[in-house]
């Protein structure tokens, strides 16, 4: 079995089309949120919510039969109906570039998303490789209580740190151990990290 590439995308500006109306696709739309992606909904019907998001503004919906035009130019796809055969004609219809996830063939599909908590700067994804959605959500949901809400604030503190110690300190042994200390217990639990990262760099 080949491995699968994790990768993080940026999708701002990007075209993103999902195929289907129920649950799956709104839970991939909800999921594109946030990106800056196009999102274009394909359904002859949808839930409330997905018509919540067209209504708004934040989605396109088209009240329709998936037709092969609707994917030129996607940059993503997502088959997500409750239809093999149309989940797969999708899939043929699209370009060998283009990338394509069918929700009822894991196997066939050209990438998966990942079961993923998100803290600010931090992402933390899990994959099973379609083996265990349901493993996947729970090692997600013991790394939610693990990397809890302040790690959101600790690594807005990181980026701006690291920004300053390569711009004011020189030496690289020295560079390092400071990088190294800041992403101790003691600088996440610390109520001042400004003070202590000043001190550190005054040593």
């Amino acid at each position: 079995m080949n491995s699968n590439y994790p990768i993080m995308l940026r999708l701002e500006g990007k075209k993103v089309v999902v195929i289907g109306g129920g649950r799956v696709a709104e839970r991939k739309v909800t999921g594109l949120l946030g990106t800056g992606s196009l999102i274009t909904v394909i359904s002859p019907q949808a839930t409330e919510e997905l018509k919540g998001l067209a209504g708004s503004g934040l989605i396109e919906w088209l009240e329709r039969s998936f037709s092969k035009e609707d994917i030129e130019g996607a940059f993503l796809i997502f088959a997500a109906t409750n239809d093999n055969v149309l989940n797969q004609s999708i899939k043929m219809a699209a370009s060998e570039q283009q990338l394509v996830t069918i929700a009822d063939d894991p196997e066939g599909s050209g990438f998966h998303v990942p079961s993923h908590i998100q803290r600010g700067r931090l992402s933390i994804a899990v994959s099973t490789g379609g083996a265990s959605p349901t493993l996947a959500r729970k090692i997600r949901e013991q790394l939610e209580y693990q990397f809890d809400e302040p790690y959101e604030e600790y690594l807005e503190f990181l980026f701006s740190a690291r920004k300053r110690i390569l711009k004011e300190v020189k030496d690289p042994s020295r560079k390092g151990k400071i990088l190294n200390a800041i992403v101790s217990e003691e600088f996440l639990k610390s109520p001042n990290r400004e003070a202590d990262l000043s001190r550190l760099l005054q040593e």
